[in-house]
């Protein structure tokens, strides 16, 4: 929306700031943060008077693992919902809604409405199973489905994401993927990195704290490939455009920091499915579209680290009958070797930003 001021600067000459991405950048971080700390006490507030909080796994389930959590169990969820809204607003007053920006949004929207779902019968059920996952994957296909076809829809965006990029290479290694290949390689990353973040959102401020690192790397690259002079110095794909997806990383910034503030332990609210499968699919959407889906594996390696050790866990009992951690995701394998939340929630932070600084530092090579 402050974008299309600048065309107004022949009437007044200091309306033509608004067309720096550098300015909307900044104040998309700023509006989405404000946003934050207004919203969060009013709609905390309504999650707790409707006593929307999640029913948590018994000890037959998760063993001890139950009762370091048993005072979780009056935290309302659905915290989500302050990020999402905070986000929305931020970028359509900020961004000018190009076909990326358009379809990151759509990806947001839709995986909010499917986990706000998972979460509402969680709570209504009083149990931990919500959407069955069968449907989650269905959602998230048709998601994939819809942005590809808004994509193929504009001739510069087409031709953009059929391009297959990895990192210290200076070009890209498939100029042309098919397109059944380009669908299953899109929904890999929208559905691995959406899982990837639910899994990790387990303990106080660990799945928001790492989403902050991985989406300010992922908000540098945006910006890098969307600037022609930073792309080719950089030797990455120069995408006319997709720089405005660096003012939704940092919207998406601006307000989980603000969400940190209430999620950090011990937390007064969760994000639940409605936070972390959105934020999780935005990720991905963003990685792929700023062609760097195999950066974002060293960017986000603690997501990679969860998912894998469930993966690794369910396969070695499955072909062995035996389990590699006391429990996975791995965060939980700590808490049972006696770690605090609080040190495992630091560690893995401080993990994150060195994966993150790792990604950035592909790109000067």
């Amino acid at each position: 929306m402050l974008s299309y001021l600048a065309k107004l600067e022949s009437a007044f000459e200091p309306l033509h700031v608004w067309g720096s991405l550098s300015l909307r950048v900044l104040l998309a971080g700023v509006i989405s943060l404000t946003l934050g700390f207004l919203i969060a006490p009013g709609l905390f507030q309504k999650l707790r008077l409707l006593k929307a909080s999640q029913s948590l796994r018994t000890r037959d389930e998760v063993g001890a693992l139950a009762d370091l959590h048993a005072s979780k169990s009056h935290t309302p969820t659905m915290g989500g919902l302050m990020i999402f809204l905070s986000v929305l607003i931020s970028v359509i007053v900020c961004a000018r809604l190009n076909i990326y920006v358009c379809a990151c949004l759509l990806v947001y929207l839709g995986l909010t409405v499917i986990g706000f779902m998972d979460d509402y019968l969680k709570v209504t059920r009083k149990n931990s199973k919500g959407l069955p996952g069968r449907l989650k994957l269905i959602g998230q296909a048709l998601l994939a489905g819809l942005v590809l076809l808004m994509l193929a829809a504009f001739p510069g965006s087409s031709s953009a994401m059929g391009e297959l990029w990895v990192p210290f290479f200076s070009e890209a290694l498939w100029s042309e993927m098919p397109l059944f290949v380009l669908i299953l390689f899109f929904f890999i990353i929208l559905v691995g990195s959406s899982n990837a973040v639910n899994l990790t959102d387990g303990v106080d401020g660990l799945a928001i704290g790492c989403t902050i690192t991985t989406i300010a790397a992922l908000g540098v690259m945006a910006f890098i490939a969307g600037t022609p002079k930073a792309a080719d110095f950089c030797s990455v794909s120069h995408i006319p455009e997709v720089g405005e997806l660096a003012i939704v990383c940092s919207a998406v910034l601006g307000a989980s920091i603000a969400f940190l503030w209430y999620n950090a332990h011990p937390a007064e609210v969760f994000m639940g499915d409605t936070g972390s499968l959105a934020l999780g699919g935005l990720i991905g959407t963003i990685a792929f579209m700023i062609h760097q889906p195999f950066t974002l594996i060293i960017v986000g390696g603690i997501f990679v680290m969860e998912a894998g050790s469930v993966i690794l866990q369910v396969s070695s009992y499955k072909l062995r009958k035996k389990r590699i951690f006391k429990m996975s995701p791995i965060h939980h394998h700590f808490e049972l070797l006696g770690w605090h939340e609080n040190k495992v929630v630091a560690r893995f932070w401080i993990l994150s930003l060195i994966f993150a600084i790792l990604g950035l530092a592909t790109l000067a090579f």
